[in-house]
C-alpha cells in the first residue's frame, strides 16, 4: 500500500537540485537520513509520513508533537535518526530522551549508537559514551544527545533544545513529559511524543483524547491517518477508526504506514494462537487504547460499581490489609457492611515505600489504622500475619481489634477471587438485573489497583487475582501494583464469614 504523501513533501525533490540545501528542510533531511546506515545493511529512506513528522520537530513554530503510530512502524529508528540530524546542525545541541524503561533506555541508545559505528560520514562528527547514554556532538559540542529512563526527576537542571519521550503510554503519568515541556523556554526547544496506545483512562490516553478534542484544525490523509493541529501543537495519529473494524485488514494496514509492513504478516499475527487480543492486536497494531484479554475486573463492572454514597463516621468497619515493605504497596482499605446486599468499600491508604533500597516505614502503617479506627471503629483486620506480626500483634494489644488470617494460597487466592467478582457483579432476584451488592466510592488509587489485575488460571478450572507481569524492576511498579485489590478481595470474602465458617479462617484475639 502507498503511504499517504501530504501537500508539505510534495513536489520538494527537484528544487533544490542547483543550490546548497538548506539545513532542517524536507530535501536536506532526507540526503542525511540516506547516509544512515540500517541494522540490515541498507540505508535508511524515510517515508514521506516520517519526513513530515521530522518537519514538526523542526518547525520553530511549534513546541510539541506526538506521533501516535502502531508497534513496529520504525519509531526508534525515526527517533534516533531525528536526535542525531538535530544535534549535527544545532548549536550547543541538548536532547533528552525518555525511555519508558532501563532496558528500553539502552535500546534507543544502542540504536543511535550503531547509527554512527555504521555510517562512516559520522564517524568523526559523533563520540558515544556508552557507560553515560550520551553521545556528545564533535562539531557542535554541547551536551549532546542524553538517553534517561523515564522518571520525571531527571528532569531537573536541563536545558534543551529537543525533547524525545519514548511511549509516554508505557510510563507511570506524563510527568515527565510536563517538566521538560517547561523547560523548552530559555532555548525555544520543542518536545516530540512517539508512542502506540495506552489503556482506557491512562494521562496518556486522556491527553490524547484532549488535543483530538480541542485541535484547532483537522486534516484527513487517510483512511485511518488523520493530523490534529492546535496552538504550537500537531499530532499525527495512525488507529484504526472504531474497534468494529479492527478485523479489517485493509484498515489495520493503513493504520500502520511503514511499507515493510505487510497485510499477510498482519493476517498472520491475528491468526496467531498465542495472540492477545486486546493487548497485542487492538493496542500495539490497531491503536485503539485497549487493555490485556486477561484483564480481570473489565471497567463497566467496576464503574457500573461505584456510588456516591460514603461511610458515615462512627459505624464499625472491617479492613482489609496488603503489606509490602520495598518495592510493592502496602494497601488498607475498610469495607462497611452497612446490609447484606449492600457493602462498601472505602477509600483506601496505599501508602509506596521509597523505592531507594530502603524500607516503608512501619509507624506510617499505624498511622493509618489509627485515623480509620478513629473514624470508624474496627471490629477486624483481614492480613496475611506472616507479612507483618509485629504489626499483628500491635493491631490486637493496642488498637483491640481482632486479626483474621488470610493468606494468598492457591485454593484461598481462588475464594477471594470468586467471592469479590460474585459481589461486584451481583445478581437480581429474577435473574435478569445485575445489581452489585459491593460498592466503591471509584477512588482513583483503588481503581488503578484494579484495572491493573489479570485474571491468572489455576488448576481445576479456578482463578486468582494477579499482577499483570513478573518484572519487579521501579520502573515498573506502577502499572503491575494490585495490592489494594487483595486487600478488598480478602476482607471481601472473609468479613461475615469467621464465625459461620470457623474452618476457613483463624480469629486470633
Amino acid at each position: 500500500m502507498a503511504t499517504a504523501t501530504s501537500p508539505r513533501s510534495a513536489g520538494r525533490r527537484d528544487r533544490t537540485a542547483h543550490r546548497p540545501l538548506a539545513p532542517f528542510t524536507a530535501d536536506h533531511f532526507r540526503l542525511y537520513a540516506r547516509q544512515l546506515v540500517l541494522d540490515n545493511g541498507d540505508r535508511w529512506e524515510p517515508e514521506d509520513w516520517q519526513v513530515d513528522v521530522a518537519l514538526d520537530i523542526f518547525d520553530p513554530g511549534t513546541r510539541e508533537v506526538w506521533l501516535i503510530v502502531p508497534q513496529g512502524n520504525g519509531k526508534t529508528t525515526l527517533m534516533g535518526g531525528v536526535a542525531l540530524y538535530h544535534a549535527d546542525f544545532t548549536p550547543s545541541p541538548w536532547v533528552p530522551i525518555a525511555a519508558s524503561s532501563a532496558k528500553q533506555a539502552r535500546i534507543l541508545y544502542t540504536r543511535s549508537e550503531e547509527f554512527i559505528q555504521r555510517t562512516p560520514a559520522l564517524y568523526k562528527r559523533f563520540k558515544p559514551q556508552q557507560g553515560y547514554l550520551r553521545i556528545k556532538s564533535e562539531v557542535n559540542g554541547g551536551w549532546g544527545i542524553q538517553v534517561y529512563a523515564a522518571d520525571k526527576d531527571t528532569g531537573e537542571g536541563i536545558i534543551p533544545t529537543l525533547c524525545l519521550v519514548d511511549e509516554p503510554h508505557a510510563q507511570k503519568d506524563l510527568g515527565l513529559y510536563r517538566t521538560w515541556r517547561g523547560k523548552l523556554r530559555k532555548r525555544q526547544g520543542t518536545i516530540a511524543a512517539i508512542s502506540t496506545a495506552g489503556e482506557p483512562g491512562h494521562d496518556f490516553e486522556v491527553t490524547r483524547d484532549r488535543i483530538r478534542d480541542n485541535a484547532i484544525d483537522r486534516e484527513q490523509r487517510g483512511p485511518a491517518y488523520n493530523v490534529y493541529r492546535g496552538t504550537r501543537l500537531v499530532m499525527h495519529e495512525f488507529r484504526v477508526p472504531r474497534p468494529d473494524q479492527a478485523r479489517d485488514l485493509e484498515m489495520v494496514k493503513a493504520a500502520n504506514p511503514l511499507e515493510a509492513v505487510s497485510k499477510q504478516e498482519l493476517a498472520e499475527l491475528l491468526a496467531s494462537d498465542t495472540l492477545d487480543y486486546g493487548e497485542d492486536w487492538l493496542r500495539k497494531t490497531c491503536n485503539i487504547p485497549a487493555r490485556s484479554s486477561k484483564a480481570a475486573v473489565n471497567e463497566a463492572d467496576w464503574d457500573r460499581a461505584q456510588t456516591s454514597e460514603r461511610i458515615p463516621p462512627g459505624v464499625p468497619v472491617w479492613v482489609g490489609a496488603d503489606f509490602a515493605w520495598t518495592l510493592d504497596t502496602t494497601a488498607i482499605v475498610p469495607l462497611w457492611m452497612r446490609s447484606d446486599d449492600f457493602r462498601l468499600l472505602g477509600d483506601p491508604y496505599i501508602l509506596e515505600p521509597p523505592r531507594d533500597g530502603t524500607m516503608l516505614d512501619p509507624q506510617l502503617v499505624k498511622d493509618a489504622f489509627e485515623e480509620i479506627h478513629a473514624r470508624n471503629p474496627i471490629e477486624a483486620v483481614v492480613m496475611d500475619r506472616s507479612q507483618a506480626s509485629d504489626t499483628a500483634l500491635w493491631l490486637e494489644n493496642e488498637l483491640g481489634v481482632d486479626v483474621v488470617i488470610a493468606t494468598q494460597a492457591p485454593s484461598e487466592a481462588a475464594n477471594q477471587y470468586e467471592k469479590f467478582m460474585e459481589a461486584l457483579r451481583g445478581g437480581g432476584a429474577d435473574g435478569r438485573d445485575r445489581i452489585p451488592w459491593l460498592r466503591h466510592t471509584g477512588h482513583r488509587g483503588l481503581r488503578r489497583h484494579v484495572m491493573n489485575a489479570i485474571a491468572r488460571k489455576l488448576p481445576g478450572d479456578r482463578y486468582r487475582f494477579d499482577r499483570p507481569a513478573p518484572s519487579r524492576t521501579q520502573s515498573r511498579q506502577d502499572v503491575r501494583v494490585i495490592d489494594a485489590l487483595t486487600a478488598a478481595s480478602m476482607v471481601v470474602a472473609s468479613a461475615g464469614v469467621v464465625s459461620s465458617e470457623p474452618s476457613r479462617m483463624a480469629v486470633f484475639h
